[in-house]
């Protein structure tokens, strides 16, 4: 996120759609609303650090008036339309060794059952790590034009290591068809096979989970699709305007039949 103005309650900081204009920079922390998860997230974020994993913010504590504080990581935080610089392949690929140190760690942690862990976007066959489920340009913080952190995990849920690098492929390819990402990533011409390739050589897939990648990236659209459907439902007036100015169901539509058509292109790249 990126700061903005001062106010009483600190630095607002920009980013990210479901706590707009709640999140504020205090110094060396971070105040923002605490997802029902918190405690078990907390926990979860102190044992990452344990087992080596340092690129996610700390937590401080959870404040009576039900928001949380957690350690303000600087850097760099793209927000759309997205800069060129955060679209390079070093970029990629930094984004793929951080969310495979986030994984490395992650699977060493016993995942808290007795959290009511968000399924918005959790992985539908569910796991034994937990998931960020949200590695968004908005939640990576660079420093010289690399991924040096993780923040916002309230979407974090128990899937699959595969589900995750779906949902970050989603935004980091990213896994648009032209149209839909001319509209936030200005850096026209990327090859979206070749970037496939690149986030899965630097994450380090298998070959199993090379050909079982575009699939799982067709059922983590299908769940984001899902998300927003929710929230305009539910009458969010940050979605609801989003879903408008981004072309509505049509470019939802569009990007589904894309992903299919695209399918054996995306496969054969990943296993050549």
């Amino acid at each position: 996120m990126t700061a903005e103005g001062g106010a009483a309650q600190g630095e607002a900081l920009n980013g990210g759609m479901v706590n707009a204009g709640a999140v504020f920079r205090r110094g060396s922390l971070v105040e923002r609303p605490a997802p029902p998860t918190a405690r078990a997230l907390h926990s979860h974020l102190r044992a990452l650090k344990e087992h080596g994993f340092d690129a996610a913010p700390t937590p401080v504590q959870l404040t009576t008036d039900g928001r949380e504080q957690l350690t303000y990581i600087p850097g760099d935080v793209a927000l759309p339309p997205f800069p060129r610089w955060v679209m390079t392949e070093a970029a990629l690929s930094s984004v793929g060794s951080l969310l495979r140190r986030l994984h490395a760690a992650s699977s060493a942690i016993t995942v808290d059952t007795r959290a009511a862990w968000p399924q918005a976007l959790a992985d539908p066959e569910g796991g034994t790590m937990l998931c960020h489920n949200d590695v968004c340009p908005d939640n990576v913080v660079f420093r010289d034009g690399r991924a040096t952190a993780l923040i916002d995990f309230d979407q974090a849920a128990p899937g699959r290591p595969l589900w995750d690098v779906a949902m970050t492929a989603r935004y980091w390819v990213p896994m648009l068809d032209p149209e839909s990402a001319a509209a936030l990533y200005p850096a026209a011409g990327l090859d979206v096979p070749k970037r496939l390739r690149l986030l899965a050589d630097s994450y380090g897939l298998s070959p199993q989970q090379r050909a079982e990648l575009p699939g799982v990236i067709e059922q983590a659209t299908a769940s984001c699709r899902a998300f927003v459907a929710d929230r305009v439902a539910d009458g969010d007036p940050v979605y609801t305007q989003v879903l408008s100015e981004r072309g509505g169901w049509q470019r939802w539509d569009r990007v589904q039949e894309w992903l299919v058509a695209h399918r054996e292109v995306f496969t054969t790249t990943l296993l050549d």
